[in-house]
């Protein structure tokens, strides 16, 4: 990593204190989740044709809180923020979010008019689908189908 870019990074504790102070909370610090460790999660954001500002930054981080206390198993979640002045006017902002868990990888897209309004309807769309994979997990746990075998065994004469 370079010192420039060392030099701006912002962690997740620096953040909570500076919404403790932008809202005038005593107690900044949020419950322990038990067995968890929640600095291992790596969001990343980047912007395509358009300027993150810190305040989009924060926002996409806040939001994406949600997905890491529900699902445990995120190792990296990656969200695309961009904007294309000469789409129609319902769909100029695109948010592309890429969850990858253990094992598999969850793609999902939105488009808007607003940047913030694709932010949210993105992270409820990746909730829906982080919470579908989880309940089909379950099923297939508790309900594994028999296997079948396409073998004719011999048969044996009676003696």
């Amino acid at each position: 990593m370079t010192a420039e870019y060392e030099a701006n990074a912002v962690s997740r504790e620096d953040m909570r204190r500076m919404a403790a102070d932008k809202f005038g909370q005593d107690n900044p610090q949020p419950k322990a989740v038990m067995n968890r460790n929640n600095e291992s999660n790596e969001l990343i954001v980047s912007g395509i044709h358009l300027d993150l500002t810190p305040s989009l930054k924060t926002f996409v981080q806040e939001k994406a809180e949600r997905l890491f206390r529900h699902e445990v198993r995120i190792v990296r979640m990656r969200v695309e923020l961009g904007a294309d002045p000469k789409q129609e006017v319902g769909k100029r902002f695109t948010a592309k979010g890429h969850i990858k868990l253990q094992g598999i990888e969850l793609n999902a897209s939105v488009a808007t008019d607003e940047c913030h309004k694709s932010v949210a309807l993105l992270i409820d769309k990746m909730d829906r689908m982080l919470r579908r994979n989880s309940r089909l997990g379950k099923v297939k746990r508790n309900n594994p189908q028999p296997v079948e075998f396409d073998i004719e065994l011999p048969k044996v004469a009676a003696v």
